[in-house]
């Protein structure tokens, strides 16, 4: 596990002793642990996080994507995914995350192969509405997700606001509404 400041959360040495062979970054930042975890791990980490009783974080608080494109320093790819636990038992927080990179063009509407991660649903049910959001928002794909559509915009809206290389002002989305006044509600 690679360190960048002083961590003493115990629930890093779980996951290490847990997973021994696979590649982990663990950092801390005023108190709250992040566990950086490659795609491909991401799955089986956050199930032993649910189910080994030492752990326990049974509640998903948050599913959330950031797009770190232009930003003023190194990241390890483009696009985060990450995942707020909870532990209801101990009142404790734990995130983890995972970095992925598109491998086409971003802005357009085009399904990038490389911007697909697991699934959680099997593990909480309530990420099915957070990794909608997290599609809907940033193109990012979930394997295994039971219903995996839009949810705060229509389905042929024409692209993903929140990735930072779609237009402030849209793309023409807006123009083509009837402007709806009082008396007409």
């Amino acid at each position: 596990m690679t360190t960048t400041t002083k961590l003493d959360h115990p629930t890093f040495k779980m996951v290490k002793d847990a997973f021994p062979n696979k590649r982990f970054k663990a950092t801390e930042y005023r108190g709250e642990p992040s566990l950086i975890v490659e795609p491909a791990d991401l799955h089986a980490v956050l199930q032993f996080l649910r189910d080994d009783p030492r752990c326990a974080y049974d509640m998903l608080a948050d599913c959330y994507g950031v797009d770190y494109k232009d930003y003023p320093q190194a990241m390890p790819a483009r696009f985060c995914v990450g995942y707020n636990l909870a532990s209801t038992s101990r009142q404790d927080r734990f995130f983890v995350k995972t970095f992925i990179d598109p491998s086409i063009d971003t802005s357009g509407i085009e399904e990038d192969p490389a911007l697909y991660v697991d699934s959680a649903c099997d593990i909480w049910v309530g990420a099915e509405w957070m990794e909608r959001e997290v599609f809907d928002m940033y193109g990012i794909r979930f394997r295994n997700h039971p219903d995996l559509r839009r949810i705060l915009t229509w389905e042929q809206y024409p692209g993903h606001p929140l990735r930072k290389d779609y237009p402030l002002r849209g793309r023409g989305e807006r123009e083509h509404f009837r402007v709806v006044d009082r008396d007409d509600a």
